[in-house]
């Protein structure tokens, strides 16, 4: 069995698609036998980032971070973030000439430039030799794939996402849930810029909206449109019941490298609305009977309440965190020349 040390600078409170990536692969690593060393915020003093509390920046030297590493004697070092923690995760793997591999989660240079002016370009190259300096760069579908490609990023490797398929099922649904009329169009995630909510939150719909989640844009989002349900953020067994009652799962997210919440909506026997770009387009392109993709996004989400609640469920299955951590461990493997066990 391997000793692996994961690092990243994205973990708890922060709840989204690369925290829980993290999460359920590490569960499933440990009880494939492997040890698991987290090298993550919460290990060092910490601040939250201005204006998104959430998020806690790391506030620690590389010796710290070296000395951690040290201690563990990792068999393989993987990468998962491009900040303060991954980049002297990085400093460690090159100056004892470790191979290691990275996984590219967020677009961070669209990210950071919708908040500062900062040209995407020259973010972009900082991206890009943090990643190419690792063995593998890990991504979550063949669309990202051939855009990074595209960007002189090099060594990629696919590491596709799972579900929890016994949490996130089909459920009784109430006649009105949340007090609403039917039908139900749902958003769940970050309630940030990078979501472009606004775009689901204007269109003219039938019945009701409902946004879960929390963020730096709920309140300013919870006054412009009075007319919806902001629940704020649900968990676990809650937001597994809140997802079941939804008609459409709306993903307006033109930024995301996948959108886990997709998959947890047809788990949960919810077809999916959204743009046909990187995330939803690999997920759901091929199964119409699941959702529908559309430039228009309120063609998508009409044509959406016309797919099937036992097609998005089946759509669903085919995705599993033990294949995905098996596919992490292969890709784990290949980054140090060798051969992953069949």
């Amino acid at each position: 069995m391997a000793k692996i040390t994961i690092v990243s600078d994205a973990w708890h409170p922060q709840v989204n698609g690369v925290v829980r990536s993290l999460e359920n692969t590490v569960d499933e690593m440990r009880r494939m036998g492997h040890e698991v060393m987290l090298v993550t915020p919460d290990r060092f003093r910490n601040l939250p980032l201005p204006s998104y509390p959430e998020i806690r920046v790391a506030l620690t030297r590389y010796r710290t971070v070296s000395r951690a590493i040290d201690r563990f004697q990792p068999s393989f070092v993987h990468i998962a973030t491009e900040g303060p923690l991954g980049f002297h995760a990085r400093r460690w793997c090159l100056a004892r000439k470790m191979p290691f591999s990275t996984s590219y989660h967020t677009r961070f240079p669209e990210y950071v430039s919708a908040r500062l002016p900062l040209p995407q370009g020259l973010l972009y190259r900082i991206v890009r030799r943090f990643h190419n300096a690792g063995n593998v760069c890990m991504v979550a579908t063949p669309s990202l794939e051939r855009e990074l490609a595209m960007r002189g990023f090099r060594n990629l490797m696919r590491w596709t996402r799972g579900i929890d398929h016994e949490l996130y099922a089909p459920r009784p649904r109430e006649a009105t849930p949340f007090g609403l009329p039917r039908p139900l169009f749902m958003q769940v995630g970050r309630v940030a810029v990078e979501k472009n909510i606004p775009a689901f939150l204007n269109l003219d719909l039938p019945g009701s909206k409902v946004v879960i989640g929390d963020g730096p844009d709920r309140e300013k989002l919870e006054r412009a449109h009075p007319d919806v349900l902001f629940t704020g953020p649900k968990f676990g067994q809650d937001l597994a019941e809140a997802y079941a009652q939804a008609d459409v799962f709306v993903f307006p997210s033109r930024t995301d490298t996948f959108g886990n919440v997709i998959l947890e909506a047809l788990a949960s026997g919810v077809p999916v609305a959204a743009y046909p770009v990187t995330g939803p387009a690999d997920i759901l392109d091929g199964h119409p009977e699941a959702g529908a993709l559309d430039q228009d996004l309120r063609k998508a989400c009409l044509k959406a309440l016309d797919a099937s609640r036992s097609g998005a469920r089946a759509l669903a299955e085919s995705y599993s965190w033990e294949a995905a951590t098996r596919q992490f461990l292969g890709n784990v493997m290949l980054a140090n020349g060798i051969a992953a066990a069949e």
